[in-house]
């Protein structure tokens, strides 16, 4: 019995645990849904609820019929979200710990739109990035955030939405993920591999390493420490 249960747990059988909670750490019912939502104690992914505010999706909101004019162009609301999106990236990766992946939610359903999914490389990166956002502001806002028990996006994501043949557009209850540009996912992905690069990958080379660039090191070393101590001192 325990071992289907378990078998089951999360998907459409499962008449106990909520399977879009499950997937995509979200649920249109919210509080008011019939079944569990299991809220992660620990995970590699979190969630900062209804962060980015795209002024797309406000307009939409507001204008459902589409008989306003759009007051941006493409090229403007893509800037506006690469800027977000690089704020946030950077910032996280700086303080928190090494991102594998960031997505966006381009939603218009109230329990996904504007939602930021950060997962980590490492699992217990994710805990105290939640607790310290949770203290900060962004944009004249406060930041919400928790735990996902999202870990596969493949899984969340709205297929139909990728082939470009979803039917109900922004309400779909699966993730319509907006892409960020092609040159900042190369930078933004792309700064680990830099570092990598920078950093020597075998930490006894310089064992090895002739005594005059030892000699060359030792100095160097020297008048760094020299200056950054100067520098203390004043």
């Amino acid at each position: 019995m325990a071992e289907y249960l378990a078998s089951i747990f999360g998907t459409e059988k499962d008449k106990v645990n909520c399977t879009f909670y499950f997937k995509i750490g979200a649920c249109r019912h919210g509080e008011t849904c019939t079944r569990i939502h299991n809220k992660p104690t620990f995970s590699q992914t979190i969630v900062l609820l209804s962060m980015y505010k795209s002024p797309a999706a406000t307009a939409a909101v507001l204008d459902p019929a589409g008989l306003g004019v759009s007051q941006f162009s493409d090229v403007e609301l893509q800037s506006h979200f690469d800027t977000f999106f690089e704020d946030v990236f950077v910032e996280v990766e700086d303080k928190y710990g090494e991102i594998d992946e960031m997505n966006v939610c381009d939603n218009l359903g109230d329990h996904l739109m504007g939602n930021v999914y950060i997962k980590f490389v490492k699992e217990s990166s994710a805990k105290p990035c939640v607790e310290a956002l949770n203290n900060r502001w962004y944009n004249g806002a406060p930041i919400k955030a928790e735990l996902s028990p999202v870990t596969d996006f493949r899984e969340a994501c709205c297929r139909q939405y990728e082939m470009g043949e979803c039917t109900r557009a922004g309400f779909c209850n699966f993730m319509h993920l907006k892409p960020i540009s092609k040159d900042l996912r190369r930078k933004l992905y792309g700064r680990k591999m830099k570092e990598m690069r920078r950093t020597p990958s075998d930490p006894e080379a310089e064992e090895t390493s002739s005594p005059e660039k030892k000699k060359k090191k030792k100095k160097k070393k020297h008048k760094a420490n020299h200056k950054l101590s100067g520098r203390l001192y004043m």
